[in-house]
């Protein structure tokens, strides 16, 4: 055994470095996750801008009826100048019926080619409004069934999640273009 005096002194080193050791570990870790996050200490996260691109975007323009063609008008004064984080694009042609957003493009084509669906497809009733997907080699093209005039909106298969970028377009829809008395089985509004 040790004599007393090695042990008090033992004792008393351990009282003064313990919690200097605590302090230290404190301040370390602080200074560390103050680094890390920055937001943890005040000031903003710095993130760097994506750069998305501006040009126009090539669609197509077919000719449309003139009631089509008046109430394509309507939606697209309709739609919003964003969906989710993209910015709206111009498009090369039929702006009175088209409309894109963010870079790859999402595209919006009103007077579309009516969808056939079959009877045991599945059909996605998104905010009051009957999608019926379909998939592409390198997008997905969805397209209103309950609609008095068709919309598709063709979403690059780069979008994850793609009926939260297909649902966006849903309130513009219903508000500009009436439902149709028949739609499929699944999609009751």
């Amino acid at each position: 055994m040790a004599d007393p005096v090695t042990r008090s002194a033992a004792r008393w080193a351990a009282v003064v470095a313990v919690p200097v050791a605590l302090v230290a570990g404190l301040v370390v870790y602080r200074l560390l996750s103050a680094t890390d996050h920055p937001s943890a200490a005040g000031s903003p996260p710095v993130t760097s801008p994506s750069v998305h691109s501006t040009a126009p975007v090539d669609m197509a323009a077919p000719p449309l009826s003139a009631h089509d063609t008046d109430a394509c008008a309507l939606l697209v004064s309709h739609l919003p100048e964003t969906v989710r984080d993209r910015a709206r694009r111009p498009v090369t042609s039929g702006s009175e019926q088209n409309a894109a957003y963010g870079d790859p493009a999402i595209t919006l084509a009103c007077g579309a080619p009516v969808a056939s669906v079959e009877p045991t497809a599945t059909v996605y009733n998104l905010s009051g409004v009957c999608w019926y997907p379909r998939k592409g080699s390198s997008a997905t093209a969805w397209t209103t069934v309950d609609r008095s005039v068709p919309v598709t909106v063709t979403v690059p298969d780069s979008y994850d999640a793609q009926a939260q970028w297909v649902v966006a377009f849903s309130p513009s829809i219903a508000g500009a273009l009436p439902a149709t008395s028949s739609f499929p089985t699944g999609c009751s509004g």
